[in-house]
Order: structure tokens, then sequence, then C-alpha cells
């Protein structure tokens, strides 16, 4: 069984070795794999690899041998996944593997909002608390989150994390969904109700042609001029031009962003340069722990093809 990797470098980059799924057969692993590039490198291979290497339809076409794609990441929407099942061809990805990681993330970025501690531990490093003339300074406001509102933007697995974690901060946990959940405790409101009333708005939705810029400058109106958005989901559910605007016009009084519409960003996104505006480059998944879980997955669903038991099918 021929098995090609096609941008494996962000999976491993040097901690996270690929001994096991090297054991299943002639497995080739290249860092980055340019879309014009895919045909040469894996003209002949049973199994795809991939993370963010879109595969389209024409790709799949190009692929006579192809019988599985394997998606090292829980989105799939990179792959055609109706050209796929046309050929027969079975897609499988990676259910859950960063549940912990984004959640803790998410209360990192909110933590940093609230505090600033980067940029005040600079600023002793660089001499500031030295030369106070007081024993204590602070140059942002240094918010307590107890007694406020955190509002969730979809509600699996995720974003129920996030909540049992802002819960063990104090604060009141409201969500959105496309439905209402009768197995929690927490809050069901509408997506503007939940805009108005949180101090806190966190987004743990997918990315559907539906939701595309759900995030806009009428919904940012909502806000309190005291809130913070927090993203970790996926760019494309904010006008990134519209928050910018916010931010400067002061509609809300911060936000913290991992992923952004265009990765990398192009230069002139105005999220790089907005006001109070946090911007990481994509890292709440990162942790080795997590990228190792994907790493087990992945392996389990080559192997699993391998002897005619496909698990984790989406196509």
């Amino acid at each position: 069984m021929k098995i090609v990797v096609l941008d494996g470098y962000t999976l491993n980059p040097g901690d996270n070795p690929w001994t096991e799924l090297e054991a299943l057969g002639d497995v080739r692993i290249f860092e980055r794999s340019p879309v014009e590039e895919i045909r040469d490198r894996a003209s002949d291979a049973t199994v795809l690899v991939t993370n963010k290497t879109p595969i389209s339809a024409a790709v799949i076409e190009d692929l006579p041998e192809l019988k599985m794609i394997t998606v090292a990441a829980t989105g799939y929407n990179i792959v055609d996944v109706v050209a796929a099942r046309a050929r027969g061809i079975v897609v499988a990805n990676v259910p859950d593997y960063g549940t912990n990681a984004v959640a803790q993330y998410v209360m990192a970025l909110l933590l940093e909002l609230c505090h600033r501690v980067g940029d005040h531990a600079q600023e002793a490093r660089e001499g500031a608390w030295t030369r106070s003339k007081d024993w204590s300074f602070w140059r942002t406001p240094q918010i307590e989150l107890h007694g406020k509102t955190m509002g969730i933007v979809g509600f699996g697995r995720i974003g129920r994390r996030v909540a049992e974690l802002a819960e063990a901060f104090g604060m009141r946990v409201i969500y959105n969904s496309r439905r209402a959940y009768e197995d929690v405790p927490q809050a069901y409101c509408g997506l503007e109700e939940l805009f108005a009333e949180a101090d806190v708005v966190s987004l743990h939705c997918g990315l559907t042609t539906e939701n595309a810029g759900m995030v806009d400058a009428a919904l940012l109106a909502r806000m309190k001029r005291t809130a913070f958005l927090v993203n970790t989901a996926r760019g494309g559910l904010v006008n990134e031009a519209d928050l910018a605007a916010a931010l400067e016009a002061g509609t809300l009084a911060g936000a913290a962003v991992d992923v952004v519409s265009k990765e990398p960003p192009a230069a002139a996104n105005p999220l790089l340069r907005a006001t109070n505006c946090l911007v990481t480059p994509h890292i709440a998944w990162a942790a080795l722990e997590a990228r190792q879980r994907i790493m087990k997955t992945t392996v389990e669903n080559v192997r699993a093809f391998a002897v005619g038991a496909p698990v984790n099918v989406v196509s």
C-alpha cells in the first residue's frame, strides 16, 4: 500500500514521528505540497494524508490508484467529498483530538485580554517597574471574570469544554447552536441576544455557506462596549473589516483571534493592525498531546481501511 503525506510538517515538525504509519506500507512524506505538484507526488498513491492541502475533483481525477483520503484534522471541507464518493474513494477524518487543548487556549486568550500579562512582563523587564514611584502599576484595565457572562456559539465538544472552564472561573454561560440541547444546564438563546448579553463571545461552530461572515457590523453593534470576542474556530465566520472597524470605534473592548479568513494572512489583513486585537498563528490545536492524538487516529484510519473496515468515514 502506497501512502503519501502531502503536508506533514505542522503535524510533525520533529517531535511527533511517523513511525507507526510507516509500518503500514510504502510511505512518502512531504512537508508541504503545492496543488500543482500533487499529481507527480501521488500518481501511484493508494492513500493520501492531508491536513490543509486541498483535494479537489480535478486532483482526484488525476490519481487513478487512489482509494482513500484521510484528513489529519476534524474539518474536511478541503476535500471534494462528492467527487471522492463518485469514485468510491473513502474519506476519513479525526473527529476528536483537540478538545482540551483548544479550550485551554481559549482561556489563555481571554486571560491575556483581561490582564495583558505579556505586555506587563515586558514593561517590568524593560525597567518600568524599577522606575515606578509606586509598588504597583498597570497599563491596561485588570478585569475579573467571576460573575460575567460567557456566550458560546457552537456547543459541540469544544464549546462544552470551554463552558466548563468558564464556569470554573465563576462565569455564567449561555450558548447558541443549531438547536437547543436538553442534556445541558446552560441556557440556549438566539444569536443576537447572545451577542447583546455576553461579556465574552467565543466562537466554536464550523464554517458553512450559511454562516460565513455572520459576525458582521450589525452583530458587533449589539455587543457591550466592555465585551470581548474570541475566535478559535474558523476565520471565515468573521467579517474582518467590520471587526477591525468596531475595535477602532470602541464598539467592543477587544478581540483575540487564532484564525483568519486566509492563512497565512495577507499583510493587508485589517486585524493585524486593529486596536486591542490579539492575533495568534492558528496554534490552539498545536499542543504535542493533541498532535499525537491526530497521528494515532490517522494511523488507525489507514490501518482500518487496509483490513476492509474503515472508521471515521465522512464520505
